[in-house]
């Protein structure tokens, strides 16, 4: 669409207008009439290491295969467990 025959946007009185409008509406239709957006997003989570005991990693293996679930899932299950159980103490 040319830019002389471009829609206008209308102004929108709730964020549910707004919605409801571009349910029935194409975006790409109005998007030279839209304010840039700049924003961050870090989704990084920081992970730590901590240093176990070689028999405690053996099994720890062996559980991860048997239950087919990496070991960092069932570690930070278990610790989510044992900390949500001492929580309830304090």
């Amino acid at each position: 669409m040319t830019e002389n025959n471009q829609k206008q946007l209308p102004k929108f009185e709730t964020l549910d207008a707004l919605t409801d409008f571009f349910d029935e509406n194409d975006l790409g239709e109005y998007t030279e009439q839209m304010p840039e957006a700049n924003f961050e997003v870090n989704l990084k989570r920081r992970k730590y290491f901590v240093a176990i005991d070689e028999e405690i990693s053996e099994k720890l293996s062996e559980i991860s295969k048997r239950e087919r679930q990496p070991s960092e899932i069932i570690v930070n299950s278990w610790l989510r467990e044992k900390i949500s159980s001492y929580s309830e103490k304090i």
